[in-house]
């Protein structure tokens, strides 16, 4: 069982897949195990939404790494844009937490920003085209946008739409 930090970040997200965006530190404290002063050792309000993104950010930026390293990131970006069945709550969760920010309740962390970059400059690396990368990647925001306020476009669709931009595939590195 993780330490007390771990426990308290688990908890945010699982209350936040449940729709309560922003949660409440009550809510939290509860469902981590802990006390309202043992969060607030660890986390105000801000914070715990910072390390909440922070954390997101890693593990996103370790599967397209991974991908990256394949020559196929281009293909995890757009897979990765549609949520999995039992993912689209945590999408729509993302979405509350970005609509924090319109509201000045909530500043996105650096490392965002710095990892935007970063795929960027993967993808542009994997497709020899600063323009073509970009294209995926606005192309990837449409998928999450759809998935988010309709039903989510099929593994069929994005693999069609993988196909149709040439993207290379884990199909297409095995008959290579």
């Amino acid at each position: 069982m993780g330490t007390a930090r771990e426990r308290i970040l688990d908890a945010a997200e699982e209350l936040i897949t449940a729709g309560q965006v922003p949660p409440a530190l009550e809510a939290v404290a509860a469902a981590a195990g802990v006390s309202k002063g043992g969060l607030l050792y660890h986390f105000d309000k801000k914070s715990l939404l910072r390390a909440l993104v922070t954390r997101a950010v890693q593990r996103f930026d370790e599967r397209l790494t991974t991908a990256a390293a394949q020559g196929m990131m281009a293909a995890a970006w757009l897979r990765l844009s549609v949520p999995a069945s039992g993912e689209r709550m945590v999408y729509r969760a993302i979405m509350s937490m970005m609509r924090l920010t319109t509201t000045g309740e909530f500043d996105l962390p650096g490392e965002v920003g710095d990892a935007e970059q970063r795929w960027q400059q993967m993808l542009t690396a994997e497709l020899g085209d600063p323009v073509r990368a970009r294209l995926v990647r606005l192309v990837g925001d449409g998928l999450f946008m759809a998935a988010l306020t309709g039903p989510p476009p099929t593994s069929d669709e994005v693999e069609q739409l993988l196909h149709h931009l040439g993207l290379r595939t884990a199909v297409d590195k095995a008959r290579s």
